[in-house]
């Protein structure tokens, strides 16, 4: 066994060798791999952002009451007698007044213009109440102020003064027919919060003609189980026809959707360039086991067998597609990791979100990178150990 593993030894030290004689088809196969990662995990890196962006906009002790079978905000109806009687339920929270802390709410749609590509984007306009802010964790004014009831002031979330032009502080919007003034900036420890636009609820109804109607009500709960009683009453009121599910879990289903699709876009775009990458490491290694034909043979000649050449063939191509795939992972890393971006979400409006990039994906890149290496030099590695001494010497 020891005088195998010797073979071995020094014929993938031989090969690494001679990675110099071969220096552009390596380089080439390198780039190509690295080139596979980067791609793969530009998409598990902005879906990754974009589901903790999500995931994080989320409170336990915080219940989304939307119509019945709704998916999302934006196509959600509540009435204002059906705003009164979740108030009424059961683990509501209430203020120090006695007042309950739900906050009943419109969303609607508008137009923004993005900074990068100056195209228009859909931003969600969210219309609340006094409320709006209190059912809400880590809402902070960062400059001016809250807007005031009864006007035509809107607040922005930071993330969405940094993503559209247009919404600075003190600057004038139009929406549909009505002028708007930015009063304040806000932030919500970087939630989807920070990629909405703030008004007067009663202000919004108006303006928009939806008087009496509501999309949606936040309600702070007692606790987290309360939400099960909430449930309950809802179920057993037959005036109630709505679906409540916890901040959390109607986030982590908004996320899903979207983060989802970005992975299933991200892994055929990958794996139809790690092909291209695989005919590049199946030419480099295929060149460089003809390049060594009377290498091998020699080697064959004097005792080497057949396996030491297969393993240090096979050795190569895994190294070429690890340095890629190191390279592709801290390429993704330096470009994309912390970088803003936009995409639509469930409701069909703007969300603001970062790149992330995780050990966890960066491990499923290298891996993807070593796949390609294998295929790539495992042809070529049996070729090496079934090659004649005669055709290597005389070839």
């Amino acid at each position: 066994m020891r005088p195998l593993l010797l073979q071995v030894a020094a014929v993938t030290a031989m090969n690494i060798k001679s990675l110099s004689q071969r220096l552009w088809l390596s380089l080439s196969t390198i780039v190509a791999v690295a080139l596979v990662v980067v791609v793969l995990l530009a998409f598990l890196a902005m879906g990754n952002g974009f589901k903790r962006t999500l995931a994080s906009s989320g409170s336990p002790d915080v219940a989304v009451v939307l119509r019945g079978g709704s998916q999302s905000e934006v196509n959600s109806v509540v009435t204002r007698d059906q705003v009164r009687l979740v108030e009424e339920g059961p683990g509501v929270a209430r203020s120090t007044d006695g007042k309950p802390l739900a906050s009943a709410e419109l969303y609607l749609v508008v137009d923004g213009v993005k900074r990068s590509s100056r195209t228009k984007a859909n931003l969600p306009l969210r219309g609340i109440g006094k409320e709006g802010a209190a059912v809400r964790k880590g809402i902070r004014i960062t400059e001016g102020r809250m807007f005031a009831p009864g006007s035509n002031e809107i607040v922005v979330g930071k993330a969405l003064l940094r993503e559209f032009e247009g919404f600075e502080l003190g600057r004038m919007v139009t929406f549909g027919t009505s002028k708007w003034t930015i009063v304040g900036v806000f932030e919500a420890d970087g939630s989807v919060f920070e990629s909405e636009i703030w008004a007067d609820l009663p202000v919004v109804q108006s303006l928009f003609r939806r008087e009496n109607v509501f999309q949606t009500v936040r309600v702070r709960l007692a606790g987290p189980e309360a939400l099960s009683g909430l449930k309950s009453y809802m179920e057993t009121d037959p005036r109630l026809k709505l679906d409540v599910k916890s901040e959390i879990e109607y986030f982590a289903d908004q996320a899903s959707q979207t983060s989802d699709l970005i992975q299933k876009l991200g892994w055929p775009l990958a794996v139809a360039m790690a092909f291209g990458a695989l005919a590049g490491a199946l030419n480099t290694m295929y060149s460089s086991v003809a390049a060594r034909a009377v290498e091998i043979a020699t080697l064959r000649a004097i005792g080497f067998g057949g396996f030491p050449a297969f393993v240090g063939t096979l050795a190569e191509s895994m190294m070429l597609a690890v340095i890629g795939g190191a390279i592709g992972a801290l390429a993704t890393f330096l470009i994309f990791d912390g970088l803003s971006a936009s995409t639509l979400g469930a409701s069909f409006t703007q969300v603001v979100f970062s790149f992330q990039l995780t050990p966890e994906l960066a491990a499923e890149g290298i891996i993807l990178a070593l796949i390609v290496g294998l295929i790539g030099g495992l042809f070529p590695a049996v070729r090496a150990a079934r090659m004649p001494i005669v055709a290597g010497l005389y070839g």
